[in-house]
């Protein structure tokens, strides 16, 4: 009968060797994920629309893709752009809460902790957003009245709306001047669309992204006007 000799520094060498690979490869995903939230929060990401409130330029179930070096520069995005942004935590106000004077959409009880942080703004885990197009800019004079929008007493030519969509407010900001740092969104669906017109205006921190282009359907593949 033959005898079997096991040497023990072998299979010592064997399980660190191992342990090592293991280390070596959950710091490899380590790594990849942390890249790839920061490339998604700095960078760019896609997305999907989920509502109408962007008809007829954008449809549910488009999928676009986001530029978000916008939290980097922190640059105001200009007139037409399309942008999403957090949702307000207050979304509509009655006749006697509205401030015209300080037309800013309020965000209270924002997460405090650093684990809560990074679930609600990196992860994006019970986050709303919006997708909707930049109206007006910082000292902007804003008035909306008889269907039509006023930037500084000159009416807005919005080639991007159907021509019998009037933009109407009911309860909400209609007469104001947008604050410094903020600026005001609306959706081309101004009758199934909520947004600054009901809220106030966003705060440029509050922007998470620029629509950069259309991805999906195919045949509407590229930058959306």
């Amino acid at each position: 009968m033959k005898h079997l000799s096991i040497d023990c520094n072998d299979i010592e060498e064997k399980k660190n060797f191992n342990i090592q690979n293991i280390m070596e490869w959950i710091f490899c995903i380590i790594i990849a994920v942390a890249l790839a939230l920061i490339f998604r929060y700095f960078i760019g990401t896609p997305t999907i629309v989920k509502m109408t409130s962007m008809y007829p330029t954008l449809k549910e179930g488009d999928r676009l893709f986001l530029n978000r070096t916008i939290r980097i520069s922190n640059k105001l995005p200009n007139r037409g752009d399309i942008i999403t942004f957090e949702a307000p935590s207050k979304k509509t106000y009655t006749y006697n809460e509205i401030d015209q004077s300080n037309p800013i959409a309020k965000y209270e009880n924002q997460p405090t902790t650093f684990l809560s942080k990074f679930v609600y703004h990196v992860l994006e885990i019970g986050k709303d957003s919006y997708i909707k197009r930049v109206i007006a800019l910082p000292g902007e004079h804003v008035e909306i009245k008889e269907g039509n929008v006023y930037i500084n007493e000159k009416i807005l030519e919005e080639n991007y709306i159907k021509n019998s969509i009037n933009t109407e407010v009911n309860v909400g900001f209609d007469n104001f001047i947008v604050p410094d740092n903020c600026i005001f969104a609306m959706g081309d669906n101004r009758s199934g669309s909520q947004d600054c017109r009901n809220f106030g205006c966003i705060p440029i921190d509050k922007i998470e992204g620029k629509v950069l282009f259309r991805v999906w359907p195919f045949n509407k593949l590229g930058k959306i006007k």
